[in-house]
């Protein structure tokens, strides 16, 4: 779904900050990484007024959901990395101290089945997991499922989506505190050739994967393979992740300039945003497939 922002108050000075060390919530026992960091929830997370209420409204359902297994609530994803607008889904991350229980997470379900069904905009926009300390502190946890909601959906999974390498360093490295701990107090770092060795694994497989859940005959599909090509290669050449965005201009300047036409085509069509009934630019897809199948090569 895309809208405008008419209406929406938009302030450019409250723009991210990386490792916000704010916190806040509950009377609880802390977190060890939770000893000397004040508790009060960011009130400006993301330049979306309408969004950090909504990620208000998520934290203190989480808290109340969770008690004192809540450590803290972050974003990550590409507002994290300075490049979320409206065509983003907004990644969320709470981590807990132990694995939910089937009374909290009947809690938290019960969260997500309404936060959806909201009047606004944003609130149909959220994607994130409930990430279990102990799994997140090192790679050792990687690849372990979680409690999960995909984006705009209403029913949660247990899922190893946001377990991931680029996941956790985004959280690290650029991570939004919303309340909690600073990022860096609760994730290690994630090695280089972790981030490399899953980037090329990925690449492989890049565009069965992406069109066997992404119809070929819509246009946002095209656009989402050529630039998770250009952010995987990205990744394997600085063992660092990169917004969409970025990774598209960084493939424009550091890639073959026979991609370039089929790079701006795709950074040309991202307000076309995502809808079902937008077919893709004739000879696009199979271009996008040529693209991808160039980068595994090249990787």
């Amino acid at each position: 779904m895309v809208t405008s922002e008419q209406g929406w108050a938009f302030d450019v000075s409250r723009v991210r900050q990386p490792r916000r060390r704010v916190s806040g919530g509950y009377s609880v026992a802390p977190h060890p990484a939770e000893a000397h960091t004040p508790r009060v929830l960011n009130p400006h997370p993301t330049r979306y007024a309408e969004l950090n209420g909504v990620l208000h409204d998520l934290v203190t359902g989480v808290q109340t959901a969770l008690g004192g297994s809540f450590v803290g609530a972050y974003v990550q994803g590409s507002f994290a990395l300075g490049a979320g607008d409206l065509h983003s889904d907004c990644d969320f991350l709470v981590v807990v101290r132990e694995r939910p229980d089937a009374e909290q997470e009947a809690a938290l379900r019960e969260l997500h089945r309404d936060l959806p069904h909201r009047e606004g905009f944003w609130n149909t926009h959220l994607e994130g997991s409930y990430a279990v300390a102990a799994d997140l502190r090192t790679t050792d946890g990687l690849d372990r499922e979680w409690l999960y909601v995909d984006h705009g959906h209403d029913e949660m999974e247990w899922s190893t989506h946001c377990n991931q390498p680029w996941a956790r360093w985004i959280l690290r490295e650029h991570g939004i505190t919303l309340v909690g701990p600073c990022p860096v107090d609760l994730v290690d770092p994630v090695p280089d050739d972790v981030l490399r060795d899953r980037a090329r694994a990925g690449l492989a497989t890049l565009t069965d994967d992406v069109l066997g859940w992404c119809p070929p005959s819509i246009g946002w599909c095209q656009r989402y393979l050529v630039v998770q090509a250009c952010r995987s290669l990205y990744t394997v050449r600085t063992a660092q992740v990169a917004s969409k965005r970025d990774a598209l201009r960084w493939s424009m300047m550091h890639g073959d300039p026979r991609w370039r036409p089929l790079l701006q085509q795709v950074q040309a069509d991202r307000d076309r945003g995502f809808d079902p009934h937008d077919e893709p630019r004739p000879g696009s897809v199979d271009e996008a497939r040529a693209f991808a199948a160039y980068v595994a090569a090249v990787a």
